[in-house]
């Protein structure tokens, strides 16, 4: 674990220090926090689900507050609104038939509706292809043509003497996690018209497995990749054994033990088979809220400040309310707002364009901040940085120092800009005195918390991000009892005023933030 405190440097612009007045940093107080977050951490938000009313209700009070403080929305917008689609899948009919069998949804076959297009296909057989992998060190398909068939397959990989054969470690490799994808897309490769999937530990389907082969839960509709993905579906047991017939037993045996397969366990057989399967997508939509204090000389330049409103909602009749993931950084960002707004009406508004962007579709997978760096409204390469702001209302549970009552943890500190940490810290130093934790920046951090909220979709094209954090992973995350109660107050208020002096001096500073180190290529 690092800590850094680095002086002030002759680089920062003393104009835009000495401007920063703390009557506007007091706008951000304990009392303004309070009264927001307890709206938006309330019974009536209903945990803020992304593509519910709970998540509606949310982004419309969101908008109001932006309106009443002063901001502006994007000119290249209606509203403050930015709307994206989400889709919802429900089953019209899957019918798969082998020659005078017809197989039974839910007791036969389950489908992943969101992986499967509504198709027609006629296949003239099926080949049973082991675990479907080709590889140097292990090969299904070697001796295998399954051009217009139905590939047969188990999930997993194959192991000897305690190592699996592709990876030749006791690590399973990528043909078991993405797994079933990657499998698909080489048996469609090699011109299968199908794919049957048979886990080796699951005969038969549960209800709810059942339940949901019949319709979807929302989901955010990325563009459809290069690959050929291929219609598949899960089968049970039962169904193996009509296609395999007498060697079924034994090849499930093999599978559970991750045996390899050799040449004579490869069974190909013609037969008629006819998939018939059809769904109905509708499409639902969710939002960012998106307002912007409009700079001075250097107007055409933006500090983003953002946070995500969405929480998880309803479950088992228990409302997730989400106070400090992330009502903590949704309620800090209005503050941040309505500090700078204030500042401008008085004549000290800031030289760069402040944008403060509420996102929906985190807790989902980042979805809303995804979109908008996919359709920004303000150009990316004018954006000198992101602070994104997710939990800062807590303390750690498991932070067991002298500090506990005063620290931040900060991400993204040693990426893409050497000019973050010096900003930042400087700042903090000379106005707050937290201490700055970097312990999630170690490579090695197995929460993997760089990619876990949504500044991560900002540097991916290569803005440079700060990301604040309480590091409340134990105790209420994600719990129901994430609740208003529970928030430490004084520490609140120091982290956000600590996050409104980083970027008021990222805002008046002469020069972008330098982008001088490599944008991080590793994926979520």
């Amino acid at each position: 674990m690092k800590y850094f405190l680095i002086p002030a440097f002759a680089f920062f612009s003393l104009s835009a220090i000495a401007q920063t007045n703390k009557q506007y940093a007091v706008i951000i107080n304990t009392e303004t926090l309070q009264n927001h977050l307890t709206i938006i951490a309330g019974d009536e938000m209903q945990g803020r689900e992304t593509g519910t009313e709970g998540q509606r209700k949310a982004a419309a009070y969101i908008e109001e507050q932006f309106k009443k403080i002063g901001l502006t929305h994007p000119v290249s917008m209606k509203s403050y609104q930015q709307e994206y689609p989400l889709h919802k899948d429900s089953l019209v009919h899957a019918d798969i038939k082998l020659n005078d069998y017809k197989a039974e949804p839910g007791k036969d076959f389950v489908i992943n509706l969101t992986n499967n297009n509504s198709t027609e296909i006629k296949a003239s057989g099926f080949v049973f292809a082991g675990y479907g992998i080709e590889d140097k060190n292990y090969n299904d398909y070697a001796s295998l043509n399954v051009k217009g068939k139905v590939v047969v397959i188990f999930s997993g990989e194959p192991k000897l003497n305690g190592k699996f054969l592709v990876s030749n470690s006791s690590k399973t490799s990528e043909w078991t996690y993405p797994g079933t994808s990657k499998k698909v897309e080489l048996a469609a490769s090699k011109g299968a018209l199908a794919v049957f999937v048979i886990s080796p530990f699951v005969g038969i389907f549960t209800p709810r497995l059942m339940e949901n082969s019949k319709k979807s839960n929302v989901y955010y509709p990325r563009e459809p990749s290069q690959k050929a993905m291929l219609w598949n579906v899960s089968i049970s047991h039962v169904f193996a054994k009509i296609i395999l017939g007498d060697s079924t037993e034994s090849l499930i045996s093999a599978a559970k033990m991750a045996k390899p397969f050799s040449s004579n366990n490869y069974i190909s057989k013609k037969e008629k088979i006819k998939i018939d399967y059809s769904k109905f997508t509708s499409t639902i939509m969710a939002s960012n809220v998106i307002g912007a204090v409009e700079g001075t000389d250097k107007k055409d330049e933006y500090v983003f400040v953002t946070g995500h409103y969405d929480h998880l909602g309803i479950r088992d009749g228990k409302i997730y309310y989400g106070a400090d993931d992330d009502g903590s950084g949704t309620c800090a960002v209005i503050n941040m707002a309505a500090a700078f707004a204030k500042a401008k009406a008085d004549g000290n508004g800031p030289r760069r364009t402040m944008v403060f962007m509420t996102v929906s579709g985190e807790e989902k997978g980042l979805w809303g901040s995804e979109y908008y760096s996919d359709h920004p409204v303000f150009p990316l390469l004018k954006t000198t940085v992101d602070l994104n702001i997710d939990m800062i209302g807590r303390i750690d549970t498991e932070r067991k120092m002298d500090d506990t009552l005063n620290y931040v943890y900060v991400v993204g500190h040693d990426k893409i800009s050497t000019e973050l940490p010096l900003i930042n810290e400087a700042m903090n130093k000379q106005y707050i005195n937290l201490t700055l934790d970097y312990k999630f920046d170690d490579p090695n951090d197995e929460e993997r918390i760089y990619f876990r909220s949504d500044h991560y979709n900002f540097a991916r094209k290569g803005v440079p991000v700060l990301f604040f954090y309480d590091g409340m992973l134990k105790a209420d995350y994600h719990k129901p009892t994430d609740t208003v109660d529970k928030i430490t107050w004084s520490l609140y208020e120091k982290r956000a005023r600590m996050i409104f002096y980083t970027a008021w001096e990222m805002a008046n500073r002469d020069l972008m933030l330098k982008r001088d180190l490599p944008v991080p290529t590793d994926v979520r």
